[in-house]
């Protein structure tokens, strides 16, 4: 039985801190202020497939255990493809869009769908990166932070 998980997380951007995004890091005047490298992208990720799984969000994996201090988002990444297989699932696809009026998403786009691909263990092809801005308007808008939303399906036997 197929199912589907949405996720969603923002994080403000901040002088002294590397800008990761999809486990990719990016050259950018900023980075993402967070527990861990505060990758948007996988954190969402992560939470769609959580959500999939009727399992709740990132929370399950520990993001702001003391162990988690700067740690990379593909860890949590990881844990949560772990609990799919602990359902006995397999993940079929996903589909995300980060919002952000800088730095430009479209060069890395590439590296990030094989890296999430090789961690999510699917093909590349299933998994869609998309950007937008969010046109001027509101703290996005402005430049002061990144979102990214993510649709996740999973088959399971239940």
């Amino acid at each position: 039985m197929i199912h589907v998980g949405i996720g969603y997380d923002v994080h403000r951007l901040v002088e002294g801190r590397k800008l990761v995004l999809g486990a990719v890091e990016i050259p950018h005047t900023k980075g993402l202020e967070g527990h861990s490298d505060a990758d948007v992208l996988i954190h969402a990720l992560c939470d769609a497939l959580f959500g999939a799984m009727g399992e709740g969000d990132i929370s399950a994996s520990s993001p702001t255990d003391p162990h988690g201090k700067n740690a990379p988002s593909l860890t949590f990444l990881r844990e949560a493809v772990r609990m799919v297989h602990l359902h006995s699932g397999r993940i079929i696809n996903v589909d995300s869009t980060l919002v952000a009026e800088e730095p430009k998403i479209g060069p890395y786009v590439k590296t990030m769908r094989h890296r999430l691909s090789e961690a999510l263990e699917i093909h590349p092809e299933r998994v869609a990166i998309k950007a937008t801005t969010n046109e001027g308007l509101g703290f996005l808008g402005r430049g002061e932070g990144i979102a990214a939303m993510v649709v996740a399906s999973v088959d399971l036997p239940r």
